[in-house]
């Protein structure tokens, strides 16, 4: 497969909107798998524990509402790009976005279940506790299982990035970064 020709105009840069929320999501994203992945092998059972999971559901919900506000941007007011190659590269890159969105959606209604499972409180807030207590360790599995296909596929995301910006140098990477000034 070739690899598309060096022909973005250095202008076609995605809006400030669109390059806030993405970042925005990849960093609270990144930060939420890596508590819910090693928390319980470095942290010992007690009240460091505890408030770090009551920091997980709250920025959970936070990711929440990032992820809605992100695909409505991204429907209302934030930039298209024009297609630059629309062969199997850009079908691969569009089945790639979707599912990164479908695994977002499942992870947050696997977390808002599990938060209304445990009852848990956010902030000054307390979730009624809702459904069987049984399901928390079903939800939490599902959760973490759904997450851990997340970061693989955002990894191939941030790789295949990384392939336009050094090995075909291409403007891919740079229409996401934010401007310099």
């Amino acid at each position: 497969m070739a690899a598309p020709g060096n022909t973005m105009p250095t202008t076609a840069r995605y809006d400030g909107g669109t390059i806030a929320l993405h970042w925005l999501t990849a960093v609270l994203v990144l930060g939420l798998w890596l508590v819910g992945t090693f928390l319980e092998d470095l942290v010992p059972k007690g009240g460091l524990r505890s408030g770090i999971w009551s920091a997980h559901f709250d920025l959970g919900f936070v990711l929440t509402g990032l992820v809605v506000a992100f695909l409505v941007w991204r429907r209302a007011a934030g930039r298209h790009l024009p297609v630059e190659d629309p062969g199997p590269l850009h079908r691969l890159a569009k089945a790639t976005h979707a599912a990164l969105y479908v695994l977002l959606l499942v992870i947050v209604g696997l977390g808002i279940a599990n938060a209304f499972v445990r009852g848990v409180s956010l902030g000054p807030v307390s979730l009624p506790q809702l459904g069987d207590p049984e399901w928390r360790r079903a939800l939490t599995h599902w959760h973490g299982l759904a997450a851990n296909i997340l970061m693989a596929l955002a990894l191939f995301h941030a790789v295949a990035a990384l392939v336009h910006h050094y090995l075909w140098h291409d403007a891919v990477l740079r229409r996401m970064l934010p401007r310099r000034t």
